[in-house]
């Protein structure tokens, strides 16, 4: 009879791609024990272990936190089976959704770059009408439905010239930012551009200076906006977020 695998921490640290110290942390608060130990004070990882493992880093990838996780496989009847189907399902919907991500980009560059016409389904095909409903649903919280509803009342009152013109100025404005990250975010350049930024958004509102302060935190911790932005720049939606908070503080 074959004797089960027994893995040493570095082995299984090896293994599953993640250091020692985070398994002796697992280990420290009882999330992933070592199956047993030897004489040599060895810690050793059996089968059953390495199952555990992969649960714990699917529902770390799905954005758990680590007292959640434990709560969850230390469920009674916990079924494995069940959770790597739910699993599947939760990478499937995100694996699409970055797809669209992608497309999105993908579209964003070739208009940048003069290959096709900027539209707006393009720049926000990315977003499907679900996520667009949670992003209303939540601007309506935050800033209050008058707002939401005046600012998409607005918007179904332009042409579609006027819509492509529009957003033609967006692009306009954010390439320019990105072109000038390098003048500092309290540059004249820069700050000029981000009052170009508060006018334009007068195209849909009215914005205070606290919804100011509030995009520019959005597009820097917000993972759509990041994606957009970092088309430009990789250090665009950061760089944006500390301009604009400069600008408010002179408003």
């Amino acid at each position: 009879m074959i004797a089960p695998m027994k893995y040493t921490v570095k082995q299984l640290a090896d293994l599953a791609g993640v250091t020692k110290r985070t398994l002796h942390y697992y280990d420290e608060i009882g999330l992933l024990k070592p199956s047993t130990q030897g004489c040599n004070r060895y810690r050793y990882y059996d089968e059953d272990a390495l199952l555990r493992l992969q649960q714990i880093l699917f529902y770390r990838e799905l954005g758990l936190r680590l007292e959640d996780i434990k709560a969850v496989l230390d469920q009674p009847d916990f079924d494995l089976a069940r959770a790597l189907r739910e699993h599947r399902r939760a990478l499937l919907q995100r694996s699409e959704r970055l797809q669209r991500l992608i497309r999105t980009v993908d579209e964003t560059l070739d208009i940048l770059e003069g290959r096709k016409i900027l539209n707006e389904k393009t720049l926000f095909g990315g977003f499907s009408k679900e996520e667009q409903a949670v992003y209303a649903e939540e601007a309506r919280r935050k800033y209050g439905p008058e707002l939401v509803d005046e600012s998409m009342r607005r918007w179904k009152s332009y042409s579609q010239e006027q819509k492509q013109q529009i957003l033609a100025e967006g692009n306009a404005i954010y390439s320019g930012i990105a072109a000038a990250m390098d003048q500092g975010a309290d540059s004249p350049e820069v700050q000029e551009l981000i009052a170009r930024w508060h006018q334009h958004l007068r195209h849909f509102y009215e914005p205070t200076p606290a919804m100011l302060r509030g995009l520019g935190q959005m597009y820097a911790e917000s993972l759509d906006f990041r994606a957009r932005f970092e088309t430009l720049h990789p250090d665009l939606p950061d760089f944006l977020n500390a301009a604009i908070q400069i600008y408010c503080e002179r408003l």
